[in-house]
């Protein structure tokens, strides 16, 4: 009798384990992760430019890899992004070549001084792209 208790037991809590399965947090029910707030705005109205940056992983990413602002100075971050957004562009203008990873062109011009907070997050989600696309635009990419 006792071991007939014991094997209804274990067979329940089997059952029971399977059957309820909590999601975790930032994932849906078919454990898919969440990107939560992945949106990057990039604006100045004296300008009147605009950059959105809508890539799953880059928030993070941005907050956990990158070096911290100052770590580079503005001259070599607009030299990486003059390089990049040029490579990119050419990308962009030859889809048949390139798919449709580089599906718009990036109005970058060299004779605008976009300060120093519109180039370092330029500069990162360009880091951040060929990482994690394994694409390599131009030069060395750092790898973090």
């Amino acid at each position: 009798m006792r071991t007939y208790l014991i094997l209804i037991t274990i067979v329940l809590s089997t059952i029971i384990s399977c059957t309820t399965q909590k999601n975790l947090p930032g994932t849906t029910k078919d454990g898919k992760s969440i990107a939560a707030n992945d949106t990057v705005r990039i604006a100045n109205d004296s300008l009147e430019y605009e950059v959105i940056i809508i890539d799953p992983g880059f928030t993070g990413w941005l907050a956990s890899r990158a070096k911290q602002r100052g770590y580079y100075g503005q001259s070599y971050l607009e030299n990486k992004n003059r390089l990049w957004v040029m490579e990119w562009n050419n990308r962009a203008l030859n889809p048949l070549r390139y798919g449709d990873m580089y599906s718009l062109a990036i109005d970058y011009q060299p004779a605008i001084n976009y300060g120093y907070e519109v180039n370092y997050l330029l500069y990162n989600y360009l880091v951040y792209f060929q990482i994690s696309n394994r694409q390599k635009l131009a030069g060395i990419v750092p790898q973090f």
